[in-house]
């Protein structure tokens, strides 16, 4: 009787940890569609705050039955004037500055370009994470120096694969030059500046995600924290655009306010699915193996961009995309690594739910 519960039990486990897996790449595959979606719906003309309002508040609604559902009795008795502030925080860098940096690089630059550069996030949030003693480095542990140097190759391949992608080759004018010569690089200042915009929006997401794991400690319930996050932001969006531009425009006059809405509530309603799958595998497998598929966004988007928008895929600007994807695993692999190897030293035991803890944990 022992042997077939045992047999269930690891048939069981097999089948949940094919289920997060497969459930995983899906999720980073609606990534990549949702990014060449937004490239094109932003090349009709929407206006990007607008998006943001109406998708956030989308998402707000999907996630906020899920929430009732599984984590109503996590729910505290009051909401604290410290939550509250934590809240607008939140909302503000990791939904309002970091979708609007983001939407204007997409805009400025590609789909894959713009789904590879969220792949920093781990390395960012380890630098911040450091400054502010949310994460301790202990540089005479091998793990902690891979670390830092992961951080370095995945900010020495962004930079890279920015310059590669901003570079446009220019031939010699025929009628002016008496000679052929050779073409030259220049860059396109305009995509320059639309890596900057990404790069940007990396660090104020991996903002927001450092406050997130910082203010879930107190506040046990993620997918209503992403709920409440989508309902702030969309406000603050709102209130960012009235006070910039003095009105609320939508910026989309070909197409009626039904096909706004329709597609929001498509990319909001997708965002939200991935929101919610990503915490339930954030909780069963931890962040480090989330984390690891996120370099798939990437491929589906450059590769779907290539059939439906005709892009076209740069060679140069692969290596660096590839030296950022290596640094970005060299981060993950010595965070799950060092728990184990340099607290041995002090004599600490430690189990294998450490694996599984925020990249925030000690």
């Amino acid at each position: 009787m022992d042997s077939v519960t045992i047999g269930i039990a690891k048939r069981g486990n097999l089948t949940e940890e094919i289920g997060i897996i497969s459930g995983l790449i899906g999720v980073e595959i609606l990534h990549g569609v949702i990014m060449v979606l937004l490239s094109y719906i932003l090349g009709l003309g929407l206006d990007q705050f607008s998006f943001i309002v109406f998708s956030s508040f989308f998402s707000f609604l999907f996630l906020l039955p899920i929430s009732l559902i599984f984590e109503r009795e996590l729910w505290p008795k009051k909401l604290t004037i410290k939550f509250m502030v934590q809240l607008v925080l939140i909302a503000f860098t990791g939904t309002t500055l970091f979708q609007s940096l983001l939407l204007r690089g997409l805009k400025m630059t590609s789909p894959a370009l713009s789904a590879a550069m969220p792949n920093l996030t781990p390395a960012f949030i380890f630098i911040i994470a450091w400054v502010f003693r949310l994460e301790k480095v202990n540089l005479s542990c091998l793990y902690s120096k891979l670390k830092i140097l992961g951080t370095l190759l995945c900010v020495v391949g962004a930079v890279a694969m920015s310059i590669m992608i901003s570079t446009t080759t220019q031939s010699a004018d025929p009628v002016t030059s008496s000679s052929p010569s050779p073409p030259v690089n220049i860059f396109d200042l305009k995509k320059i500046i639309g890596c900057l915009y990404l790069i940007t929006a990396v660090i104020a997401l991996s903002s927001s995600l450092a406050l997130q794991a910082y203010t879930l400690g107190d506040f046990h319930a993620p997918i209503t924290l992403s709920a409440l996050q989508s309902l702030a932001g969309s406000v603050l969006t709102a209130l960012a655009e009235l006070c910039q531009e003095r009105k609320f425009d939508v910026g989309w006059p070909a197409v009626t306010i039904v096909s706004l809405i329709g597609f929001t509530l498509l990319v909001g309603t997708l965002n939200g699915m991935a929101v919610s799958f990503t915490t339930w595998a954030m909780k069963k497998r931890g962040p480090v193996l989330v984390s690891m598929f996120g370099p798939i966004a990437a491929v589906a988007s450059a590769s779907l961009a290539v059939i439906f928008l005709g892009d076209t895929i740069k060679i140069g600007s692969l290596p660096g995309m590839f030296v950022m994807f290596g640094g970005l695993y060299l981060v993950l692999w010595a965070k799950r690594k060092e728990g184990y190897t340099c607290n041995i030293s002090k004599e600490i035991v430690i189990d294998d739910s450490d694996a599984e803890k925020p990249l925030l944990a000690n």
